[in-house]
């Protein structure tokens, strides 16, 4: 086993850019899109997530959710915790460093803030995930169109925020503000132009998707509002389908990289 602190700074370097090299070849590389073939008999539920609501959900290690969103919402924030221990949660940064990537798609991972995998990805349309910004805010999207929480309004569904949202699911698993973390943002292809300024580089096609597949038990919160640099973006309801998955449905996602092989054996480790 490689031994890091018998390397020379010019060793450590050397590996350093290596794995950088065959991180970013993967990163180009074409993942497969089709929609999962989900069998009737596997599927536990489906919920519809109308425009500006949320939902929270526990779902098993080897579930999956299937994330469709029929009119092109542009933005789905979800948060994950581990259920059996839920001071371990989605980490943002992780998720994306140790990939050494932003493009999150079928066969990628997300990490947990203790090097462990919450669910991987193994089923995507290729709409893009945003890693980075986090929710949208009352400071973003502007004040609230509907005081009490309602039917749908033309501009951001029933008027609430990503994070306040977030916050009431967690608060669904008996958790506060202090356990929420930056979020993953579904639905939305964050970009960087020559002079630093994000921006979403497109809208997300009618119908696109994701499917997570539960690598531990999982506490989820999904909020269906705009990503921050969508406001006053359209919103459509979005449809969750819950169901059982192989024990090989993410064989895919643990050969896809170093990176995630090291994870899915810290899972090993975990359940032993």
């Amino acid at each position: 086993m490689l031994d890091l602190d018998r390397l020379t700074p010019d060793e450590y370097r050397t590996r350093y850019l290596e794995l950088q090299f065959r991180a970013r070849a993967r990163a180009g590389a074409s993942s497969p899109t089709d929609l999962p073939m989900i069998p009737p008999d596997d599927v536990i539920a489906t919920e519809t997530i109308p425009p500006g609501a949320y939902a929270s959900f526990r779902i098993r290690r080897g579930e999956a959710l299937h994330i469709v969103n029929p009119a092109g919402t542009p933005g789905a924030s979800l948060m994950l915790w581990n259920a059996d221990d839920p001071s371990e949660r989605f980490n943002a940064g992780d998720t994306l460093k140790l990939q050494w990537t932003t493009r999150l798609t079928t066969g990628r991972v997300l990490f947990s803030d203790m090097g462990r995998i919450l669910a991987a990805i193994i089923a995507d349309s290729g709409s893009g995930h945003d890693a980075v910004l986090g929710p949208s805010t009352d400071a973003v999207l502007g004040p609230s169109t509907d005081a009490v929480p309602g039917p749908s309004t033309p501009d951001r569904g029933a008027g609430r925020n990503g994070r306040d949202n977030l916050r009431n699911a967690a608060g669904k698993f008996g958790l506060s503000r202090r356990d929420l973390a930056t979020s993953l943002t579904l639905f939305a292809d964050l970009a960087v132009g020559e002079d630093g300024t994000m921006c979403l580089r497109r809208a997300p096609s009618p119908g696109s998707f994701v499917t997570l597949r539960a690598e531990m038990n999982l506490l989820v919160a999904l909020s269906n509002t705009p990503h921050p640099l969508a406001a006053g973006g359209a919103t459509g309801s979005i449809i969750v389908t819950r169901y059982r998955t192989a024990a090989d449905a993410a064989a895919f996602c643990r050969a896809f990289s170093e990176e995630a092989r090291r994870g899915f054996e810290n899972n090993d480790a975990y359940f032993a």
